[in-house]
Parts: structure tokens; sequence; C-alpha cells
């Protein structure tokens, strides 16, 4: 019988197959180059690892409308792909031939019927153990980095920007946004209840969120220019991270909760590792109803992993659990991951404290959208 977690969790990491599902609607007249476009694409993905297969659908109501669903083993090769140059380099002879797009992502819970032909079903991954409870939120980061000396500037400029309106129609409206800096690296975080690419084209043409844009544009170490949408939309493909794993401890709404990210730089193809051990930790961590951290988001591009924790008092009064590391040997086990890990070897909990001052983000501003009148 499956079994319903209570916790509040999302996961890329359960080991169940990945459903992706992209909706498409074409430019009048672009269907033979689109189509072109794709078989280069399909041809290419094909030789991906953990890729399964796909399929292209034709609406048989409206025939700019298109279907893309492919299948892979789990979610984290599906990621790897979709997040690598090489993905940005075979997707862009799309770009002129497609009006709009939606990208959808689904475990694959249950399943009716057989198995592909000469595809054992244990090869082809397994089925999402249980349903997981939602909040209605989506969980997104975009990441950047700035020119070296350039950081306190950005940082004034980012501080200083006036919300945007949080209702984007009637089932969407941004909840939360929280932006930090790490040297000259800027992560920001968004909550949003609805549809994320609606949100985010809501404020991509909010006029001060694109005065801020263009703003901190001469300070950007990857150039881009907004007025240009192959520009924009490759400097945001190359920005985006995405969130892997959220949990939140149960029925806990503590009054005072402070929120901190963490970066943690993962050696060369580390990154995936860096980011399941902290979810490990993070499932366990919200077993225990007198902890102090009350929720956590695990973000990973590459060998870029942001933790953003929402957390009970000082962050350093907990600093195995606030880093991720609480239970034995798991400091080692991260260490040998990290680029900087050997500080982690054998590491008290003084050091441990110093740790967590070191990968602990500056908060530049946390809003929360007010609510609906």
């Amino acid at each position: 019988m499956t079994t319903l977690s209570e916790r509040i969790s999302q996961s890329a990491f359960d080991g169940s197959r990945l459903r992706v599902v992209l909706l498409l609607d074409l430019y009048d007249g672009c269907q033979k180059q689109f189509l072109e476009a794709y078989e280069h694409m399909r041809n290419h993905v094909a030789s991906v690892p953990g890729h399964i297969s796909d399929q292209l659908c034709q609406s048989i109501e409206n025939p700019s409308q298109w279907l893309i669903t492919s299948e892979w083993e789990s979610a984290p090769p599906f990621l790897a792909w979709v997040n690598s140059e090489e993905h940005v380099a075979t997707v862009m002879p799309l770009h002129s031939c497609v009006r709009d797009t939606r990208s959808l992502r689904f475990s694959v819970l249950r399943e009716t019927g057989q198995a592909f032909a000469g595809t054992p079903d244990q090869e082809r991954g397994g089925l999402q153990p249980f349903p997981r409870v939602g909040d209605g939120v989506v969980r997104h980061a975009l990441t950047f980095t700035v020119k070296p000396g350039s950081e306190k500037t950005v940082a004034k400029i980012l501080a200083g920007y006036s919300s945007p309106s949080a209702r984007v129609d009637h089932q969407t409206r941004l909840r939360r946004t929280s932006l930090f800096m790490h040297g000259n690296r800027v992560v920001r975080a968004i909550e949003v209840q609805g549809d994320l690419m609606a949100a985010l084209r809501h404020v991509a043409r909010q006029p001060e969120v694109r005065a801020v844009e263009e703003a901190i544009n001469p300070y950007l170490e990857q150039d881009r220019d907004l007025d240009d949408g192959n520009s924009a939309r490759l400097f945001f493909t190359r920005a985006a991270l995405p969130a892997v794993h959220h949990v939140s401890a149960d029925g806990r709404e503590p009054e005072e909760v402070n929120r901190h990210a963490l970066l943690y730089r993962a050696k060369k193809e580390c990154g995936l590792a860096v980011a399941r051990l902290l979810a490990r930790q993070d499932e366990h961590a919200a077993e225990d109803p007198a902890g102090p951290v009350v929720g956590s988001t695990v973000f990973q591009r590459d060998d870029i992993v942001v933790r953003l924790i929402d957390i009970q008092g000082p962050v350093d009064d907990h600093p195995a659990l606030a880093l991720g590391v609480h239970g034995p040997r798991k400091a080692a086990v991260l260490a040998r991951l990290l680029e900087d890990g050997d500080a982690l070897l054998d590491a008290d909990h003084r050091d441990l404290a110093h740790r967590v001052r070191d990968a602990d983000m500056q908060l530049i501003t946390d809003r929360l959208a007010a609510p609906d009148a």
C-alpha cells in the first residue's frame, strides 16, 4: 500500500523515473525549421546518459501547438543535461521557431501497462515510493557573478529596488524573494504560488525590476543585452539554479526564524553528490520535532550548491545542523566533496561554527509579499 509523506517535501533524489513535458507554441510558417531542429536535438539527446525515450506530438485542434515528452531513469541525469552548456547549444536552433514554451517535470508514481519490449523495468528506474505533500509553492533560484571590486555597488543597487506587485494572475502570486551575496556571487531565491514561468515573466516586465537589472548590467561578468531576446534567454538559462530538494518540519511555525543561505564549493563533478548528502541530512533533521532547522531547500547546478535554511536562533549555535553534517563522519564525507573541505576533517564545535560563518552568504534583502487585500 502506498503511504503518504506527512511533511512538506519535494526531492529529485528518490530514484523514481522522470517524465518531462514540454509544451510549445510555434510561430506561423516555422514547422519545417522546427522539425529539422527537433531531429537534430532528438538524435543528440538519445545518447545522453539516463535518457530512455521521447515523443513529439502535434495538437489535433491547433497545428501550431506541439508537445515533446521524454522519460528519464531519474531526475539527476536530466537536470545535469538540461543545465549543461551542451543543452544550451543543442536547443538554440529552436528559439527562433517557438513563440512560447512551458516545461513540466513529474516523478512517475504509478503506471499501468507493460514495460517497453527489450527494456527490463529495473533498468528504467523505479516508481516514486510515496506521494509527497506540497504547499503550493514553487522554489527556484538564479545565480550569477559580478566583476570583482563591484560587490558593494551591486549590493546597494540590489537592496534598493522597489518590490513589484505580488499578484500575477488569479492563480499565481509572488510569495517571497531572498537575495544573497558571497564574494562576487549573487543568489536570488524566489518562492511562487502557482505558475513559476508566469511569475518570472511578470517580474521581468515590471519597470522597477527592469531598472535594477539595467543598473547592474555594467558590473556583470557575463555580458547580456535585455533588449535582445536570445541574449537575455541565454543569460537566465545559465543563471538558473534549480531546487533539487525541499523539506519543512511537521506543523511548526515558530515566531522567530532566521533565513540563511550557505554556499558549498564542490569539487569538479561533485556538485550532485554534495546536494544529495545535504538532502539526506535535511530529511533526518526534519524528523526531530525539537530541532532548530524549520525548513531547508537545496539548489544545485553543476558544482554550485546553495542550501537555504530557515533556522531558530543564531546559525552558529547549532553548526553541525546548520552546515548539514550532523552525525558520525558526516563532516568527513562532505569534506571529501568540497574544494576547501580539509578544514572540516576532525572539526570540533568551534571549527564547525567557523565553517558555517565562512559558508554563510550575506543577506542583501528578504521580502515577503504582502497578503492580498
